[in-house]
């Protein structure tokens, strides 16, 4: 068909005519309302937009000292960002000498917020040590 008679039916019906492959031979078009055609697509979108999920990594910092009233408040945060979906990062903040303290101990530190984590959990990046101190990181259980 003629570009000149596809426009003609095009305004006939109300619609516009669209090229849909300017490479074939000749050019492939469509009479439709493109109005109502960039809904659709907008639509499916925002759809599909909605449907995923953002995982944030979110930190809780702590240190040797920390009361266990603290501990508490900080493992119900956690719980409630794992719940969300998000990773948590936990620190065990380490100043001064605390640096060069046992291992064993620090972990044993870090492992008391753990526990009160009311959410099931897995640990997805084991116990690291930085310059800042002992660090992990949990995230949601599947």
């Amino acid at each position: 068909m003629s570009i000149k008679d596809a426009l003609e039916l095009a305004q006939a019906k109300d619609l516009d005519l669209i090229e849909i492959g300017p490479n074939a031979n000749p050019p492939l078009g469509k009479i439709m309302d493109f109005g109502k055609y960039q809904y659709e697509v907008n639509k499916k979108l925002k759809k599909v937009k909605a449907g995923a999920n953002r995982t944030e990594t979110k930190g809780i910092q702590i240190k040797i000292g920390t009361g266990d009233h603290d501990l508490e408040l900080k493992a119900k945060t956690a719980s409630r960002w794992i719940k969300e979906g998000h990773r948590v990062k936990v620190e065990l903040f380490l100043a001064g000498r605390a640096k060069y303290m046992d291992e064993k101990f620090l972990r044993e530190r870090l492992d008391r917020v753990l526990h009160l984590i009311t959410e099931n959990y897995k640990i997805s990046d084991a116990y690291k040590k930085g310059p800042k101190g002992l660090t992990t990181t949990i995230e949601k259980a599947k």
